[in-house]
């Protein structure tokens, strides 16, 4: 994966409240609220991006005929599955790496033979933003009379520290404390436009995905 760089480059923020998961302030577990001092909301957040398979692309049906959709034309049907991060942030340049099987099945149990699928990772800023893309392809290799085949791949990205750390005055709206009847005790901090938005910059997810074609991305649509 191209790395990525400037501050436009910035992380998936998980945050609690509203947009994600909630940690507590002062001695709360996970999901609580610390009424103790006042309420507030502690982020947990990192700078590795988060990692998924985007809706509609982690299938593929191969037919053959290849211009063929009857069902007694589909030659290899392939997942991705086992989507693992690995993620290295201990320097200023954050490393994610995510490997992930492919799990195929062939119609017939034939003799060995190797099936090559292309794919891409993709790093998206705020859910919408395209700001990198690679074209990767994986190998599925099918044993000799076996209708079962695997095969292994790999995406990456780098990003810069710097760029998944939200402002200061954004992490303080945030998480400050607030107690019963201060003017902003009921507003979530997260429905503030502002914090939202720099949320939302500070926002990067790693997608991987089978890369279709057109025909393929409509055949997995209609099923």
């Amino acid at each position: 994966m191209m790395s990525i760089s400037s501050p436009s480059r910035k992380f998936l923020a998980v945050l609690c409240g509203t947009a994600a998961m909630a940690t507590v302030a002062g001695c709360a577990k996970d999901n609580e609220l610390d009424l103790s001092g006042g309420v507030g909301i502690t982020a947990t957040r990192s700078a590795c991006p988060a990692v998924a398979v985007p809706l509609q692309t982690g299938d593929v049906t191969l037919f053959d005929p290849a211009t063929s959709r009857d069902a007694a034309a589909i030659d290899v049907v392939a997942t991705i599955t086992n989507l693992t991060p690995q993620c290295n942030d201990t320097g200023e340049k954050v490393y994610q790496l995510a490997s992930f099987d492919v799990v195929a099945t062939r119609r017939d149990a034939g003799p060995a033979r190797s099936v090559t699928i292309p794919y891409f990772s993709t790093v998206v800023q705020g859910g919408t933003a395209v700001v990198a893309k690679r074209i990767g392809a994986v190998t599925v290799s099918f044993a000799d009379g076996q209708t079962r085949g695997t095969g292994r791949g790999q995406a990456s990205a780098y990003v810069d520290r710097a760029a998944a750390t939200l402002p200061a005055d954004i992490m303080e709206r945030i998480t400050r404390k607030r107690k019963a009847g201060d003017q902003d005790a009921a507003i979530d901090p997260l429905s503030i436009p502002e914090v939202r938005a720099a949320v939302a910059r500070a926002s990067f997810e790693l997608l991987v995905g089978f890369q279709l074609t057109q025909d393929q991305l409509e055949y997995n649509v209609r099923r």
